[in-house]
């Protein structure tokens, strides 16, 4: 277990400081993005503002218990699809991208931290990150793409992005994958201060 958790924190660390490197608080990859299902899928991919937070999600709700383990990754893309068709159909979401830096930060730190809170403070909290990520979608949504089939492919990924967090979370029951949990928090954390650094010139 003590060669598993120092592998996973070697991992971590190796794609945040690629993800910083490569690519801004809340740049995604629209380009070429329009045909519907599969391009949905990618979206979440491509931006790793959403793929921490998504990840981290998972990891709180492992840490939380029953039933926050099931009901944090079902609430959170269910209440992304509507942030999304808010974007989609124009209105805006002042603060939107600092909500989505914060997230990060607040995600991570959640984490590191494995703060308890009652299951309706874990919802609130998930749900209005949930609406800032779902919009970005949509707003970011190409208009030719066929809508619904994109917003299922990024449900999706969404949800295979909760449940690799929940796999990871399942490390908490071993004092080393405790140890593990609580550096991949940190260093979701500090990616979020990179994210909120960049929100704040650019």
């Amino acid at each position: 277990m003590r060669r598993t958790s120092t592998t996973l924190i070697g991992v971590t660390t190796g794609l945040l400081a690629t993800g910083l490197l490569t690519t801004s608080a809340h740049a995604h990859l629209t380009v070429g993005m329009g045909s519907g299902l599969a391009d949905g899928f990618l979206h979440p991919l491509t931006g790793f503002d959403h793929l921490l937070a998504m990840v981290s999600v998972g990891i709180w709700g492992a840490e939380l218990g029953v039933p926050a383990i099931w009901l944090l990754p079902i609430a959170f893309p269910l209440i992304m699809a509507c942030g999304g068709a808010v974007g989609v159909v124009g209105v805006p979401l002042p603060g939107g991208e600092l909500l989505i830096a914060l997230s990060v930060v607040v995600l991570g730190l959640l984490v590191a931290s494995a703060r308890r809170l009652p299951i309706w403070a874990a919802l609130t909290i998930v749900g209005v990150f949930a609406i800032a990520h779902g919009h970005a979608h949509g707003v970011e949504l190409p208009g030719t793409a066929d809508a619904l089939a994109f917003t299922i492919g990024f449900v999706v990924a969404t949800g295979l992005l909760h449940l690799t967090g929940i796999l990871i979370g399942v490390l908490a029951r071993w004092p080393h994958g405790v140890i593990a949990i609580r550096a991949i928090g940190c260093a979701v954390a500090v990616a979020g201060c990179y994210f909120l650094y960049g929100y704040a010139w650019a």
